[in-house]
């Protein structure tokens, strides 16, 4: 035990979901500074980006957007109408489904996901460059426990 608090750890800076929360916060600080000049927050972002990335000649539906990004739908709802209102995407009647919506990215909404993109992917390479050949594998174990779902 250190201090008053019964940990299990010797030192804080043993508990990975501590350190998990330390580099998380310091990396959404470097995502947060690099989005400013494209007037996006981190999850109008990753919606706008996963959109792009998922458009094609097929429909795209909020819970197919939602999914992708493993957001939540609601949430979701609330990022696309802002987008919509940014005039980046479309949602239109989707041609088969009456509940639900068809989402497309405007060619605005393409190029600034495709400038916000390059942006991200340059400050992504600088901070997680300490790792340098250790990347490939830290990258696995992020996708590791990316693929749990909640409480397993």
């Amino acid at each position: 035990m250190t201090g008053g608090l019964r940990s299990g750890f010797t030192a804080a800076e043993d508990s990975p979901g501590l350190l998990l929360w330390r580099v998380t916060n310091s990396w959404q600080a470097t995502q947060r500074a690099a989005l400013a000049p494209f007037g996006l927050t981190h999850v109008q972002f990753v919606l706008l980006a996963s959109l792009t990335w998922l458009q094609s000649d097929t429909p795209v539906t909020q819970r197919d957007l939602a999914a992708h990004a493993h957001t939540d739908p609601m949430m979701t709802s609330q990022i696309l109408r802002v987008l919509e209102a940014k005039s980046l995407i479309r949602r239109a009647p989707h041609p088969t489904d009456a509940r639900a919506r068809a989402l497309t990215v405007r060619r605005e909404g393409a190029e600034l996901a495709n400038a916000a993109t390059a942006a991200i992917e340059a400050i992504d390479r600088i901070f997680f460059g300490p790792l340098r050949e250790d990347q490939p594998g830290f990258t696995d174990m992020l996708r590791c426990l990316a693929a749990r779902r909640p409480g397993s």
